[in-house]
């Protein structure tokens, strides 16, 4: 992961753990990172706008789309119950692997107006129906519950399509592009689109009142993401 010809290193408050020493390991959002909890640039991000957005999260229930890393770790630490899960192809939905609950966010199971607080980093891109992903994030959120995450985004006003599925077979529309995740260890996830400006009407036509870009107080060495914010 170490680049020594970008290697920087940096001063602001992490949003995460209150540290302020911060260091660039490559030239990337994920190789940006906090000396003292290890939150990329991405964690960062989002945990700034959930602290802006929602400033109690001592009576909220949340559900985080992946179950291990430094968001979870903070979650855990602030709201009055998280519930996390993992998507993994071929596991039924609502079932545990490994102690590991297992969830669809184009079919989830759980209850209407089960949660104050849903979260994902990086999740909706690798979403085939991204729509039906909304829809039923939606549907689990209280009334006046708030979606929070990121998804890697351009400037350009459309989203675009990368590949989509015929008859069970990936048609690439564009050249594959992969996402390592580097916490849960799967095997690399194929992107399916890139997202544009556009999500904003996206999360509009899945239902949501309201739908914002945020962006963090901190630049983060020019790596700080922007944020959605979608609320019931």
């Amino acid at each position: 992961m170490l680049d020594l010809g970008a290697l920087r290193f940096g001063r602001w408050t992490c949003p995460v753990c209150g540290n302020r020493a911060h260091v660039r390991l490559n030239d990337s959002d994920v190789g940006v990172r906090c000396l003292r909890c290890g939150a990329s640039a991405i964690t960062q991000s989002i945990v700034g706008v959930i602290k802006a957005e929602c400033p109690d999260l001592s009576g909220k229930d949340a559900y985080e789309l992946s179950s291990r890393g430094a968001m979870v770790g903070w979650l855990e630490k602030h709201v009055r119950s998280l519930t996390t899960s993992e998507y993994i192809e071929g596991v039924e939905s609502g079932t545990s692997l490994r102690g590991v609950r297992c969830e669809n966010v184009e079919q989830l199971t759980f209850p209407d107006d089960s949660f104050d607080l849903c979260t994902s980093t990086e999740v909706f891109e690798h979403v085939e129906d991204d729509m039906a992903g909304f829809r039923e994030i939606r549907r689990v959120l209280r009334a006046g519950g708030v979606l929070i995450f990121t998804v890697p985004m351009s400037a350009s006003p459309n989203t675009i399509e990368r590949a989509r599925r015929e008859n069970g077979v990936w048609v690439h529309l564009l050249e594959p592009e992969y996402h390592s995740d580097p916490y849960s260890g799967h095997a690399p996830s194929l992107c399916i689109r890139n997202y544009g400006l556009d999500i904003q009407d996206r999360l509009l036509q899945a239902g949501f009142t309201s739908a914002s870009l945020v962006h963090p107080q901190s630049d983060m060495m020019g790596y700080a993401r922007a944020v959605a914010v979608a609320r019931r």
